[in-house]
């Protein structure tokens, strides 16, 4: 049985909202509602954060770190310390081992890393021993030695509603050159039919202004979603490299219908005519005309294909089912 008393910590190095950020807010909500006691740390404070709102609004525990992991560690003495990329996956590796404290490590990254932090990816998948691993899709599983305990990303099912499903595209994620944010803007030329939305920042937004001619609505980063994916008919994953894109579950779960390449674990999740759309990697021809494909689509295929994305999320990507497996990696049941 579950201590009570003692916290679960979930540690990050973060500057905004991304994936791994959305994970552990839905994590962390998951483990509260298991009756667990998760506080979020950020190994340091860079300031105004959107987690940091999303979780003081859903009343979850966080702190920035004022010192050493290490003398929190020791402070605090949580029941497990689960970090989430690479940089809080090594200092929590080392700083768990010395206090004593049991650790998990994430890994969300489908991509592999250029220049110096190659080295630092690859020197953190290489210590995953010294722990108890997770990966969120079978390819990353596959690159850490010794393997991993394959655990997919998962999200709360919002209340189904009735969807207009307007002919809009969009893009989530960051800007940046593995999430191919470039390859959305070709394909709002390629399909002129739709309008394409996107939303998000990153080092590559202006360079994609600019390409865009006009064709593509640019909203920037969002703290949240959920008041908007009703915006949106189609979500177009143009990602270069992926794991299991939590963006994908939400849109999924809030009956948004997605068309990506067929990278990482996607193809678990989407199939083709079914729930969603996949094209063979890199090929843009093939992922414009799943694009077509959608809005040739009548009212009644488009409300068939958003309430099987939805199925797919409640019956295989639930938070509930997501947490009863990570707290299996912790070695904990549920205290509820």
């Amino acid at each position: 049985m579950m201590m009570k008393m003692r916290e679960i910590w979930l540690a990050l190095d973060s500057r905004g909202m991304g994936g791994i950020e959305s994970h552990v807010a839905e994590l962390a909500a998951g483990l509260a509602a298991a009756g667990c006691r998760p506080r979020v740390i950020f190994l340091a404070d860079h300031g105004p954060h959107p987690l940091k709102d999303r979780l003081s609004a859903a009343g979850l525990a966080w702190e920035c770190l004022a010192g050493p992991l290490l003398g929190r560690l020791r402070a605090g003495r949580p029941a497990v310390l689960h970090t989430h990329g690479y940089k809080a996956n090594l200092v929590g590796r080392l700083a768990a081992r010395l206090a004593g404290v049991r650790h998990v490590a994430s890994y969300h990254a489908g991509e592999r890393p250029p220049g110096r932090v190659a080295w630092w990816d690859r020197l953190d998948r290489w210590t995953g021993w010294m722990g108890r691993r997770i990966a969120v899709s079978r390819p990353i599983a596959a690159r850490i030695p010794g393997g991993a305990t394959l655990v997919p990303n998962f999200v709360a099912l919002p209340p189904a509603r009735a969807l207009a499903s307007p002919d809009s595209v969009g893009f989530v994620g960051r800007f940046s050159p593995e999430k191919g944010a470039d390859r959305f803007v070709e394909l709002a030329a390629q399909v002129p039919g739709a309008a394409f939305i996107a939303f998000g920042d990153g080092p590559e937004l202006a360079r994609c202004q600019a390409m865009a001619g006009g064709r593509v609505a640019f909203r920037g980063a969002v703290p949240s979603m959920a008041p908007h994916w009703g915006e949106l008919g189609l979500l177009a994953v143009t990602s270069r490299a992926e794991g299991l894109p939590l963006a994908v579950l939400e849109a999924m779960a809030a009956g948004v219908p997605v068309a990506a390449f067929a990278l990482g674990a996607l193809p678990e999740v989407i199939h083709h005519g079914d729930n969603g759309f996949l094209a063979p990697p890199d090929d843009m021809a093939a992922l414009a005309a799943c694009i077509r494909q959608w809005l040739a689509l009548d009212a009644a295929g488009r409300a068939a294909l958003a309430a099987a994305a939805r199925a797919t999320v409640e019956r295989h990507y639930s938070r509930e089912a997501g947490v009863a497996r990570i707290l299996a990696v912790y070695g904990l049941a549920t205290a509820a």
